[in-house]
Formats: C-alpha cells, sequence, structure tokens
C-alpha cells in the first residue's frame, strides 16, 4: 500500500511537470508563429535598403571605401532563457577559432543574453554584457542598448569591423555573419539616365544609410536567433515529454501491478475470515 501510494505521488508530480512543459512549449510555438511574420518583413525592409544603395552607388561607387585600419568588435547572441539544450555552448568553438586569428589587443566583444554571459565571464576581452531578449517585443529595447554600446566603442576606438556569432533556424550549428554593407550588392549599370536627387551630400546620405542598414541587419540576425533558440526549445520539451510518458506508463503499470497483488490480499484475507467463521 504505501508503495503505491508513492507510485501515485510520482505519478501526480510528472503529470504537473508535463503540463508545465507543455505551456512552455505552447509559447515556444506562439513566438515561432509571431517570429515567422516578423523576419519576412524584416527582409522585406533590408531588400529595399540594398535596391536603394544599388541604385546609389551606380552613381556614386566610390562611396563604398572602407577606411584601411579598423578594430574587431565580436558579437555573440545567445539566450536569456534556459531549456533551449546547447544553443549557447555551440557558439563558443567558432568564436574561439576566430579569437585564435586575431590580435588579442584588436579584439572587443559583446556577450547578449544571461546564459551565455555566464559562460564567458573568464574571458578578458568582453566589453560589455548586455541582456538578451526573451520574447520578440523585447528585441527592439536590446539593439537600442547594443546600438549605445557599439557607439561607445566606436568613440574609444575608432572605425569598427563587426563580426556576429549567431544561430539560424534554416542552418544548423552556428552562423559567422561579417558585417560588410552593400558588398554583396550587385554591381550593375544605372537603371536610370540621371543620379537620384539627394536632400543630403552623397556623403552623409551613405553614412546615415549604413547606420540603418545595420540597425535592421541585426535585427534580423536577432529575430532568426530567437527562432532556432524556440525550435531547440521546442525540440528539448519534445523529448522531455516523451521521456516523462515513457516514465509515467512504466509507473502506470507497476501501480496496476501492485493494485492487483493488494486485491489478491484482500481476497485472500477474505476467504480466510471465512472459513474462519465456517469454523466456529
Amino acid at each position: 500500500m504505501t508503495r503505491r501510494r508513492e507510485i501515485e505521488r510520482r505519478l501526480r508530480a510528472l503529470g504537473d511537470i508535463k503540463d508545465i512543459l507543455n505551456a512552455m512549449k505552447n509559447l515556444s510555438l506562439i513566438e515561432m508563429h509571431k517570429l515567422t511574420r516578423f523576419l519576412a518583413t524584416q527582409q522585406r525592409v533590408v531588400d529595399d535598403m540594398e535596391t536603394v544603395a544599388a541604385d546609389f552607388l551606380s552613381f556614386y561607387p566610390d562611396f563604398l571605401a572602407e577606411p584601411e585600419t579598423r578594430r574587431d568588435v565580436y558579437l555573440l547572441i545567445g539566450s536569456e532563457r534556459g531549456f533551449c539544450g546547447d544553443f549557447n555552448e555551440t557558439l563558443l568553438p567558432a568564436f574561439e577559432t576566430q579569437l585564435r586569428r586575431t590580435a588579442p589587443e584588436k579584439v572587443a566583444v559583446v556577450a547578449v543574453g544571461r546564459r551565455l554571459s555566464v559562460r564567458l565571464a573568464n574571458e578578458p576581452r568582453v566589453a560589455a554584457s548586455l541582456e538578451g531578449p526573451a520574447v520578440v517585443e523585447e528585441v527592439e529595447s536590446v539593439l537600442t542598448r547594443l546600438m549605445e554600446t557599439l557607439n561607445s566603442l566606436k568613440s574609444t576606438r575608432g572605425a569598427l569591423r563587426l563580426t556576429v556569432f549567431h544561430h539560424h533556424a534554416e542552418e544548423k550549428g552556428t552562423t559567422v555573419s561579417v558585417f560588410q554593407p552593400f558588398k554583396q550588392t550587385e554591381r550593375r549599370g544605372p537603371r536610370f539616365p540621371y543620379p537620384p536627387r539627394l536632400n543630403l551630400s552623397p556623403h552623409s546620405l551613405m553614412t546615415e544609410l549604413v547606420d540603418h542598414y545595420l540597425l535592421h541587419h541585426i535585427h534580423g540576425l536577432f529575430y532568426g536567433s530567437l527562432m532556432a533558440e524556440n525550435l531547440l526549445r521546442q525540440q528539448h520539451m519534445d523529448h522531455a515529454i516523451r521521456t516523462i510518458e515513457q516514465d509515467s506508463f512504466q509507473l502506470f503499470q507497476t501501480r496496476n501491478r501492485l493494485r492487483q497483488e493488494e486485491i489478491t490480499e484482500e481476497i485472500e484475507v477474505i476467504m480466510l475470515s471465512l472459513e474462519a467463521l465456517k469454523k466456529t
């Protein structure tokens, strides 16, 4: 009896855990649904900016030149929450490989996500550790803090070359993206017979366009990272739920067997009681 009650207590506990995991899984599904729309919209914005840049550069090609000296900034986009498997750990090998290729004094590291920041606590080149977004609505505030950090590094270190280590939902492992604004823009002749009419100087326009492009480009990287994180979390929850269901099934069988044994013992006691009554 005592053992059966202990098994029933464990079954109730597993049921409660399964309910919590299902709730977490549903939240991840909701986030993935929202992120699908955000990613599509963000990609359209980036595509439009690349089209504008291509038209501009077809008349002003010299404005894409970069300064010769740039300091490297490594941005690692990790997770703020747990239950996403090795999401943070898989960022580190690619990051450490890249570190070995760069002079230590020329690197500044920015870590996003509390879970990742803990793993980089002993890294001396970490210039800033920022809280990461847990849901899509928090991306905007995180990006505001990130841009402030990058502007601060730019004011102290000069021109920067940004390399981002992140996850993408459509790719396994870590993706390394070096921010090179409009480098991939198709080189073609002008689509129009006359240069664009500008309200700013070409230099000012290109500077502001690059800044906006950086902001929207990183938007997309954060959305993609959140999508990959929630996809991994969903898979993690599915595996945990299947494990609980298997354990529960075994416990159900053990409980039923124990209950059958108890019923058999009770019948034996009743039969013995009847035999004793007949003798009296």
